[in-house]
């Protein structure tokens, strides 16, 4: 965790100004954009929650890149404030997730095995290009740290469903689909938390900074 700023300098930092960092977060914009509109209709297809859950954190992630954009200028409390919009969105996942498994338990009814796996092959690779792309900048502001840790769960998740896709074709059965999708759910309320901690603490640091005095 990098050390928090203490003068006007410091408000944007080098990789807000950097424009290959800005040129990363579009990149990421549109693949995850294009991977919620293959892992939706594939999810909707198998009845895998997993794939289902890890959509909607596609889409989570695709708002959060457009977010990141926006604000990636702006003052460190602009961007903490941001920081904290993200950190809600991953835990509001993270609840939405253990919704999604209750019901699926209830249900009982095991998904399609092989859709699952290919389609979470593809989510994978479309990750880790994203990550290997964020990864010199994962040190940063709270709000760029939000940007590595929804990436890296990401990749994380995607490796889960691809196991519970041969679980689910060993087995027969939905548990290993809803055994991952609550773990995916349990690694966005995790970073969720971490995301507002940091950016609660940059916003702590920034309003302790002594104001100019009016003549």
């Amino acid at each position: 965790m990098s050390a928090h700023c203490h003068d006007d300098h410091c408000a944007t930092g080098p990789a807000a100004a950097d424009p290959r960092y800005r040129r990363i977060l579009w990149i990421a914009l549109v693949v995850n954009a294009a991977m919620f509109v293959v892992e939706l209709g594939a999810g909707t297809r198998s009845g895998s929650a997993s794939l289902l859950a890890d959509a909607i954190d596609f889409l989570g992630d695709a708002a959060n890149y457009g977010l990141s954009l926006w604000v990636l200028a702006m003052a460190l409390t602009w961007r903490a404030r941001a920081a904290l919009v993200k950190g809600a969105s991953m835990l509001a996942f993270g609840v939405f997730v253990i919704g999604r498994v209750a019901w699926g338990a209830w249900q009982g009814t095991p998904p399609e095995p092989f859709t699952m796996g290919s389609v979470g092959l593809l989510a994978l690779a479309a990750n880790l290009g994203v990550a290997a792309l964020l990864y010199a900048y994962r040190e940063g502001d709270a709000n760029m740290r939000g940007v590595w840790l929804c990436t890296r769960n990401d990749a994380l998740g995607n490796l889960a469903v691809m196991g519970a896709a041969l679980g689910v074709l060993g087995t027969g059965t939905a548990w290993p689909d809803l055994a991952v999708a609550a773990i995916m759910a349990g690694l966005a309320i995790s970073g969720g938390w971490s995301v507002i901690r940091h950016a609660r603490q940059e916003l702590v640091s920034t309003t302790a900074q002594p104001q100019p005095q009016g003549h």
